[in-house]
């Protein structure tokens, strides 16, 4: 007589693990702590940067002073108080500058958000990119660094060159070295002392380009 089979036992199938997803390049969680976190930075270089060039501004109660105006006697005369007064006054002439700029584009809100535009478009593309960032997708192909560059170059060429926004940008840009030409032509610069520390510090370099190549990592 045969043996009597063993009773089944129960048993439990235990379902396959779903495949996780493979690791992308750049994780929408990433981008999210990355991207605030790199804007925060640039701003706040940019704004220390700012502050640090603003330091050196002298008192405008100097630059306003109607007493130390007078008309130069000759065009030598003329050169050399502008000479003078540009390496004392040297911030403050380019705040006047940037006011005029400023004025400007505020009286013309079409080149303002052109310009803003294209601004975001620098920051977003290229200079608050992560190194390590995968590459830009657009229309079905993937464009490299380089062709982005290149592209924003030409773009920003096609709105200064191409469009009322450049010649806006250079009127504005004429009218405040008219007016820095003509303050620094008729204000006597004898009671104007340029000491050696600022002059070592005119040569040392442009902050604002340093604080630009800091932040796009070399890449400009």
């Amino acid at each position: 007589m045969a043996a009597a089979s063993p009773p089944l036992l129960p048993t439990t199938v235990v379902p396959a693990a779903a495949p996780s997803p493979a690791p992308t390049a750049l994780s929408s969680a990433d981008a999210t702590d990355t991207n605030p976190a790199a804007i925060r930075a640039f701003f706040s270089g940019l704004v220390d940067t700012s502050r640090r060039a603003l330091s050196g501004a002298r008192p405008w109660s100097e630059l306003a002073d109607r007493s130390a105006l007078s008309r130069p006697e000759s065009l030598a005369e003329a050169t050399s108080r502008l000479r003078k007064n540009l390496a004392y006054f040297r911030v403050n002439y380019a705040a006047v500058a940037a006011l005029c700029l400023a004025a400007a584009l505020l009286a013309h809100p079409f080149s303002l958000a052109a310009l803003l535009a294209l601004l975001a478009a620098w920051c977003l593309l290229y200079v608050l990119r992560p190194a390590d960032a995968p590459p830009l997708a657009a229309f079905g192909r993937t464009f490299s660094d380089r062709e982005v560059l290149g592209g924003l170059v030409a773009a920003s060429a096609f709105v200064v060159f191409l469009t009322s926004v450049g010649s806006l940008i250079f009127s504005a840009l004429a009218l405040g070295a008219a007016v820095v030409c003509a303050h620094g032509a008729c204000r006597v610069p004898e009671d104007l002392f340029l000491d050696e520390v600022d002059q070592a510090a005119g040569g040392a370099g442009n902050p604002l380009l340093s604080f630009i190549a800091s932040a796009t990592g070399g890449r400009v």
